[in-house]
């Protein structure tokens, strides 16, 4: 089999080009330059491609470079810009996966004529009852799943994840043995394209980064009761549920349980003011067919997946009913839909807003 595998420079994408190839496989390796800015961390930097190169050298593949980056300006970073000035947060990272590495990425493949697309992730796809079926990565700790939860049935047919079925732990000895640059590279943890660095006036990579493209306003911040207790700099940068730099004091415990961009205005309160029965969720991609029922939902890349009976509105938004009450999610995050016994994946999409706040519990 033809099999373009997407290298970003990590151990785990190094290993998968070289088990693939270990397989018999006709293997090319390509790497996608994705951001022409300022980055020094993440799989956007100089450094991730030449490392990328270097492994292909070793192993005796070809390596491609891809220049993709006006499709991820469009299709990450502007819609990233956006969300953050309306008081959404968005995860990047899930929609790189979905625009670039398994629909931009996928299309090049299939008119270069390869038989299918392998990554790095810790996933794993199987075929049973006819079905195609995204399950959870073999090391627990690492499962990826999440992050890559928008693949249908098409998609799957033709992706490979090679270490699916390893720990991490297997991965840097297999890299190791190989004397691989990458068996002991560290894994990227932060957003790509800004840079871990404080700018001139001390700003975070983040608040300088969207700050020199969107304006940040300055909030006021009052208690559940209206009470003013003081302010925050930036609105467009809180997030539901946050604790730090939120006004406080007296040693009390306060969360953000509302942001009002447009009327500058950040509500703290209690924790219970978070709980919520409901969420919706919009723009849900199924692995196969809609599911309703039973299900496990998880809302972010390492959080624990909860109990909820899943259900479609009147305009076809997929209702999260949890069976206990949870933490409202930030509008822009991702629900992930498993099985009831959480092994594979059902479908995901974003979290619209909750549906019914518990202020009781």
């Amino acid at each position: 089999m033809k099999v373009l595998v997407a290298m970003s420079g990590g151990v785990d994408s190094s290993v998968a080009a070289a088990l693939l190839l270990e397989q018999g496989h006709e293997v090319v390796g390509v790497t996608m330059r994705l951001w022409g800015g300022e980055s020094d961390t993440g799989c956007c930097s100089v450094s991730d491609v030449d490392d990328a190169r270097r492994v292909a050298q070793q192993i005796g593949i070809d390596h491609l470079v891809f220049n993709f980056t006006e499709d991820f300006q469009r299709a990450v970073v502007d819609p990233y810009i956006n969300d953050h000035a309306i008081g959404i947060t968005p995860n990047p990272c899930i929609e790189c996966n979905r625009h670039l590495k398994f629909d931009r990425l996928h299309e090049r493949a299939l008119v270069l004529g390869f038989d299918a697309v392998a990554t790095g992730h810790h996933a794993r796809v199987v075929y049973e009852d006819d079905v195609y079926r995204l399950v959870r990565g073999h090391d627990m700790a690492k499962d990826q799943s999440y992050v890559v939860h928008m693949l249908d049935q098409q998609q799957l047919s033709r992706t490979l994840f090679p270490v699916g079925e390893m720990t991490k732990t297997v991965v840097r000895e297999h890299a190791a043995r190989l004397n691989m640059r990458t068996a002991s590279k560290p894994d990227s943890q932060d957003v790509c394209f800004i840079t871990t660095a404080k700018d001139n006036d001390g700003r975070s990579g983040r608040v300088s980064f969207i700050g020199r493209r969107i304006p940040l306003n300055e909030a006021v911040v009052v208690d559940e009761t209206g009470v003013e207790l003081g302010s925050v700099e930036s609105v467009e940068l809180v997030t539901l549920g946050q604790r730090r730099g939120v006004a406080g004091g007296g040693g009390t415990k306060r969360f953000v349980v509302d942001i009002d961009v447009p009327g500058r205005r950040v509500v703290v309160g209690p924790e219970n003011l978070l709980l919520t029965d409901f969420e919706l969720v919009s723009g849900v991609v199924w692995s196969d067919q809609p599911h309703t029922g039973m299900a496990r939902v998880q809302c972010s890349a390492h959080g624990e997946p909860r109990s909820a009976i899943l259900s479609l509105d009147e305009s076809g938004r997929t209702v999260v009913a949890w069976t206990e009450p949870q933490r409202r999610i930030s509008p822009g995050q991702s629900a992930v839909f498993y099985d009831a016994e959480d092994r594979y994946v059902l479908g995901g999409g974003l979290i619209v807003r909750s549906a019914v706040s518990m202020t009781t519990h």
